[in-house]
């Protein structure tokens, strides 16, 4: 008995000391109790210079696996063994595993037969829902700010993250942070919008959305902000062109929200862009990537290159001789690994001899791997680098991710306008005259997955209207026929006037949105614009409802349509989400995160500028079309009450800002109350106004509320004469109001240097 009791303690024992470590460590970097630094230092004195240089190397899953289109369909041992061989690689991208087994085969081949037994790191995209067919898609990231619901927003990341990692991805290509201050650029779309404040409470919700409790559990992925930095003001609106800006403009917002992502997200990846700051390429900016990202934000993770960017200082930027002063170059700035932009032979001889001619030191090579290593650590990969098989049936497009993505679509849906209350649709419409190509479209925004269909706003309005109402559709143009066009236009117009109401989608396709699709002009073109001034000589009464990536110049359509309801690429559930508004089964509750101009001679036109950006023009008014924050209701509410405790707080103090707001109407609504602050006077120009916190609150009719912020040194500081964050003494006024441009309180803080 005693000795049957002591082999049983023996073997609890032996279990308890191995439990948590990979089975047969041998060497210091396989034991999981030891600290993710000891275990990358002892790996990295382990590799051979070949070994350190496949890390930083990116394969395409056509490389290690049978693709089926889009998708990895089955594992390849013969491309596996040629790609991978016995030195490992560092990652792959483009892959789509339809199951989660064939990854499981190449990181069991990366474990076993290699050397040293490093694991691979999946990467794929993700900006708003994991890109495998099959996948939860959510509205766009432009949308998805709409929402001024950063709960909402790390929801959604929880559930890409969790969908990727089910398929064995480690890394999600985004959230894409770059202020969208110019929308000619055609990833606008992909943007949280214009504004500071609000791109960085989204982007830090999205990376802790996307990375979760813990990396190692398999319901997390990387996150990897993009483009960094300052990408989106190219030069004329185009991608990848040039940008010129200054240190304290770039510190005071683009870096800010970078900054956010990685001191409070936690970010543990960043992809450099494509283009040059201010005459240096980003991907060979130490002081963007070293000084900045590392040392003073205390950045861990690794810094990934926008898809052949390091090529692009040797063929278009023209700063480098050859390949191996390119990657010398990059690698010497802070970069970490490649994206496509070499062949994987001609990389790593690039890189052998960036190191024979001293162009390149071993130690630079090794900070380079080290940051690699640290993320396949913290990911777990070392110890548990096997998916559980299982978890796609069980967490794969659920329910409960659908439900998520159809309320994520009605609460980014913005009322821009709404005249004699023509919203929601009225019992009394019987029949209804949906018009406009893009009424049918299923079109998902950029970064989709290329089967991925949603559901049509002219679907969504039957399924949602039932048989209350009789909808009838008309394409009203064919935008490659201009014959075909005319005869569209009579037959719209037939229907319009035999119906009680019309629908008319306007805005843009794929073909003219999205990355690569920068626009010199951002009206509607002939065809929409003659077919909605043709149905608005019908007189009765019409919706505009836009169905766009960017901001427009919609001047007619704003001047003459009585309603108009933004509503971007609303993800799969769009068209019952849109149904949903337009019928009045969900009040809008939407605030657009980004400014619409009148016309592109504005450009660039945001809200937050500076006191002497006049935009005073001969030609055109000096307002927005539609302003920062604009959302209508399908209720009104009352502003009042305005409490500002202590008045006068010291630099380093904090003051309490509270209002309450009051539902006027006859139906319940979300208002989005916006905070904003002025700096009155100060060492350096500063905003005429930014905005500095936002509360939704939902309210009853007749009910009252009372919202609260909290404003102190991160809310009133800036980037003085001797580029350093401080805070100033003085006086700051105080806005809160329903957008930038409706503000119903205003009062003053007085900040002492004591």
């Amino acid at each position: 008995m005693k000795k049957n009791i002591t082999c049983f303690l023996i073997m609890i024992f032996t279990f308890s000391s191995n439990f948590g470590q990979t089975k047969h460590a041998k060497y210091p970097y396989q034991d999981s109790n030891l600290s993710v630094e000891k275990r990358v230092n002892d790996l990295l004195s382990r590799m051979t210079v070949e070994e350190k240089i496949e890390q930083l190397d990116m394969y395409s899953g056509e490389e290690v696996a049978n693709m089926g289109g889009h998708e990895a369909a089955s594992y390849s041992d013969e491309k596996v063994e040629k790609m991978i061989g016995t030195t490992g690689i560092g990652s792959v991208h483009d892959f789509y595993p339809i199951r989660a087994e064939i990854g499981n085969k190449i990181q069991k081949y990366a474990l076993e037969k290699t050397r040293l037994g490093i694991p691979v790191l999946f990467i794929e995209e993700g900006l708003h829902g994991y890109c495998g067919f099959g996948s939860t898609s959510f509205p766009v990231p432009i949308e998805l700010s709409s929402m001024w619901d950063t709960a909402l927003v790390r929801k959604v990341g929880r559930v890409i993250a969790t969908e990727a990692r089910a398929h064995g991805v480690d890394m999600i290509l985004g959230p894409v942070l770059g202020l969208a201050r110019d929308p000619r650029w055609g990833r606008v779309e992909e943007t949280y919008g214009e504004d500071p404040y609000l791109d960085a409470m989204n982007g830090v919700a999205m990376v802790k959305g996307l990375q979760g409790a813990s990396l190692d559990r398999q319901d997390a992925v990387i996150a990897e902000p993009k483009h960094f930095a300052v990408h989106s003001i190219p030069e004329a609106g185009s991608n990848t062109a040039p940008v010129s800006i200054g240190e304290r403009e770039a510190r005071s917002s683009f870096l800010y929200v970078f900054e956010k992502a990685v001191r409070d997200g936690g970010a543990l990846g960043i992809m450099a862009a494509y283009h040059e700051l201010d005459g240096i390429p980003c991907v060979d900016n130490k002081w963007l990537l070293t000084d900045v990202l590392r040392k003073e934000w205390g950045f861990k993770g690794f810094v990934l290159s926008d898809l052949g960017a390091i090529r692009m200082t040797l063929n278009v930027h023209r700063v480098a001789n050859d390949t191996s002063d390119a990657l010398a170059q990059a690698f010497k700035a802070g970069l970490n690994m490649q994206f496509y932009d070499f062949d994987h032979q001609g990389f790593k001889k690039a890189i052998l001899k960036a190191i024979d001619k001293k162009m390149l030191s071993e130690e630079d090579l090794n900070k380079a791997v080290r940051d690699v290593l640290r993320v396949k650590f913290l990911l777990g990969l070392f110890d548990h680098p096997y998916v559980d098989t299982s978890l796609v049936s069980k967490v794969f497009h659920t329910k409960e991710h659908q439900v998520l993505a159809l309320k994520a679509a009605l609460e980014g849906i913005c009322l821009l306008k709404n005249e004699n209350g023509i919203l929601p649709i009225k019992k009394d419409v019987k029949s209804l005259a949906v018009v406009g190509p893009l009424a049918t479209s299923t079109y998902m925004g950029d970064y989709t997955n290329d089967e991925a269909k949603g559901i049509s706003i002219l679907d969504g309005l039957k399924q949602r209207a039932g048989k209350t109402i009789h909808i009838s559709y008309a394409q009203g143009y064919d935008p490659d026929s201009a014959s075909l066009s005319a005869i569209y236009l009579k037959k719209a117009e037939a229907l319009v006037k035999s119906s009680d109401m019309a629908i008319v989608v306007l805005g843009e396709d794929a073909k003219i949105d999205g990355e690569g699709h920068d626009r010199a002009h951002l009206g509607l073109g002939n065809l929409q614009l003659n077919l909605i001034k043709k149905l608005y000589q019908t007189g009765k009464p019409i919706a505009v409802v836009l169905f766009n990536g960017r901001p427009l110049t919609i001047n007619w359509v704003a001047k003459n349509i009585p309603a108009i309801v933004e509503t971007w690429y609303s993800g799969e559930k769009g068209g019952l989400a849109i149904a949903d508004v337009l019928l009045g089964n969900v009040n809008p509750s939407g605030k657009l995160p980004i400014t619409f101009p009148r016309a592109v001679g504005q450009i660039p036109f945001y809200y937050d500028h500076k006191p002497s950006s006049r935009h005073v023009y001969v030609d055109e008014a000096n307002t927005p079309l539609f302003p920062f924050g604009l959302g209508l209701s399908y209720t009104t509410f009352k502003y009042s009450d305005l409490l500002i405790s202590p008045s006068a707080i010291p630099v380093n103090g904090t003051a309490k800002i509270t209002a309450k707001i009051t539902n006027t109407g006859k139906v319940e609504g979300t208002e989005v109350t916006q905070l904003y602050v002025r700096d009155e006077v100060s060492s350096v120009t500063t905003p005429i106004i930014a905005l500095k916190g936002f509360k939704r609150i939902t309210l009853k009719p007749g009910e009252t509320g009372e919202v609260t912020f909290e404003v102190g040194p991160e809310q009133l500081s800036l980037w003085n004469r001797e580029m350093k964050q401080v805070v100033e003494p003085g006086e700051f006024k105080i806005f809160v109001g329903s957008s930038s441009a409706d503000i119903r309180l205003q009062g003053r803080l007085m900040v002492s240097q004591d």
